[in-house]
């Protein structure tokens, strides 16, 4: 498969909404299968999509960096040396160097490959739920730091809204979640304990409720009644956004839409979080 024909899988890819890392031989040294400008795509478990990058020589070393890549977020230069080069240098195979990890090359070629591994992840989504003041602020905002915005509201209100990537009527969130995004609840009294009951069902990295603590804890127990699982409940946190003395919609949009950012970059090197009500 040629270049362009990976450039195609890539664009297919990006428009489907899926992860995956694009490797690239940056350069080479002496004799390797693969020469400066191959590509290959590589998918979450490891697999490679489209494109070839050599033989075994460079291959395990450039999986295990793409899986680690897209589970973080981080690209990453890998340089396959033999071992006579490594002990030239000073470092081992799996060592890392001002930004460049280290793998050995077994193979009778004895060349030397350089790899960079690019992440290329879909766009967060981020979940409103509501048609407030607030909620119309933050899907505007979300819009100009890339994020994936879903409103979640009635029909009756979506006209509330500028451009959102996609509007759905009432409070389920659509198939197009696909979970472990970004959800704010920001109805403020129309439909607050629907909203929150739909919110906290699909399997999220950061839920909060634009509101005080005391009206979170009054819909909590509201909906423990009704026989929701307490354990669910705890997995939002109220109010939302950092505290800035946001007071206007737009600030507090704005706070809000910080504090997701914030969740967003601690959780690239850990497994996605919900942020606990704080009593």
């Amino acid at each position: 498969m040629g270049r362009a024909d990976v450039l195609e899988v890539v664009n297919d890819m990006k428009a489907k909404g899926e992860p995956f890392a694009l490797a690239t031989v940056v350069r080479t040294v002496a004799a390797t299968a693969a020469k400066a400008g191959a590509k290959a795509i590589i998918r979450p478990d490891g697999t490679i999509s489209a494109g070839w990058i050599g033989g075994g020589c460079a291959r395990g070393a450039v999986l295990r960096a793409a899986r680690d890549a897209i589970k973080d977020g981080e690209p990453r230069l890998i340089s396959v040396q033999p071992e006579e080069l490594l002990d030239q240098l000073g470092v081992t195979a799996g060592e890392a160097r001002e930004g460049i990890q280290f793998a050995k090359n077994m193979c009778p070629s004895r060349g030397t490959m350089d790899i960079f591994v690019e992440p290329v992840l879909p766009r967060s989504q981020l979940v409103i739920f509501g048609s407030s003041p607030v909620g119309v602020a933050l899907a505007e905002l979300a819009r100009q730091f890339s994020f994936f915005v879903i409103v979640c509201a009635p029909a009756s209100d979506h006209s509330a809204f500028g451009e959102v990537d996609l509007l759905a009527d009432g409070f389920e969130p659509p198939n197009d979640y696909g979970g472990n995004g970004y959800i704010v609840i920001a109805t403020q009294g129309k439909g607050d304990s629907a909203a929150l009951k739909a919110a906290l069902k699909p399997p999220s990295a950061y839920v909060s409720f634009v509101g005080s603590r005391k009206k979170a804890e009054a819909l909590r127990k509201e909906l423990v009644e009704a026989g929701v699982d307490p354990g669910r409940l705890g997995a939002f946190k109220a109010p939302a956004g950092l505290d800035i003395g946001a007071i206007t919609p737009d600030e507090i949009a704005l706070s809000i839409l910080a504090e997701v950012i914030e969740a967003r970059r601690r959780g690239h090197r850990s497994e996605p979080r919900q942020i606990a009500v704080k009593e």
